[in-house]
């Protein structure tokens, strides 16, 4: 079932981080396990069910519209995370770089 595979999963996660973020960096360490439909797994639900309760308490609004202002944040964060791994980061290469070129061939082949 989908339960047992995200229980699978957070217990991967644990394995791999817990102790060095116990140990380390002395901290509490929860695994954030969702699927690419938006279903999230137990410990994920309860961590943001806390931070939309302390969203509403410290901002004023309803429970409600800080459950859609954290998951669209959320939904959006992790699109931007899934086409910066598919396509690459896009962004500017150098400050500089380009004011020294002839051509764009030099900024292309240039090595900094």
């Amino acid at each position: 079932t989908i339960a047992k595979t995200y229980e699978k999963h957070e217990n991967a996660k644990k394995t791999g981080y817990l102790q060095r973020v116990l140990q380390v960096e002395k901290a509490s360490f929860s695994p954030l396990v969702m699927t690419t439909t938006g279903g999230l797994g137990k410990e994920f639900s309860s961590v943001l069910k806390r931070l939309e309760e302390k969203k509403a308490g410290k901002t004023g609004y309803n429970y409600q519209d800080c459950i859609r202002y954290l998951r669209l944040r959320l939904s959006f964060a992790m699109v931007r995370s899934v086409t910066t791994s598919i396509r690459g980061h896009r962004g500017v290469r150098g400050r500089g770089a380009a004011e020294n070129c002839q051509g764009p061939d030099d900024y292309l082949y240039r090595v900094d």
